[in-house]
């Protein structure tokens, strides 16, 4: 029996987003995580577009047909997140609550969005948005 993926879009030129995606494990009864560079052209992002979904402001998570957005998709990989492992413990225990998550994760994306300006990163724009090409 093949196993459900789910996708988890992200910004790999952060460094701080690059490497939570990397450690984070979710249990292999629910899936298989895929991650994807929100970067490069693909099917998802143009959902994730058609959505109206600025990625710049927060990661995807998708599983079947639901799209998860910023505090809703570090919940969601919360919950189907394995609890082995430290990291993995502690980042159930912050998200696993949509109330907890949703006030970590806009500081979260503040401390993100910090990070790549003094990196001098530019946005990904998948909106298309006049003007946002900068953090």
């Amino acid at each position: 029996m093949r196993r459900k993926e789910i996708l988890l879009v992200y910004d790999k030129e952060c460094p701080a987003c690059d490497n939570y995606c990397r450690v984070v494990r979710i249990n292999e009864g629910v899936g298989k995580l895929t991650i994807i560079n929100a970067r490069d052209d693909s099917a998802v992002m143009k959902e994730i577009t058609a959505q109206e979904m600025d990625i710049d402001q927060g990661m995807v998570l998708k599983m079947g047909d639901a799209l998860y957005y910023g505090a809703d998709a570090i919940h969601a990989l919360a919950l189907i997140s394995r609890r082995s492992g430290v990291f993995n413990r502690v980042n159930y225990w912050l998200f696993k609550s949509k109330t907890r998550a949703g006030l970590l994760y806009p500081v979260l994306r503040a401390c993100r969005n910090l990070l790549l300006k003094i990196l001098g990163k530019t946005r990904i724009n998948n909106l298309g948005i006049p003007g946002n090409t900068r953090f």
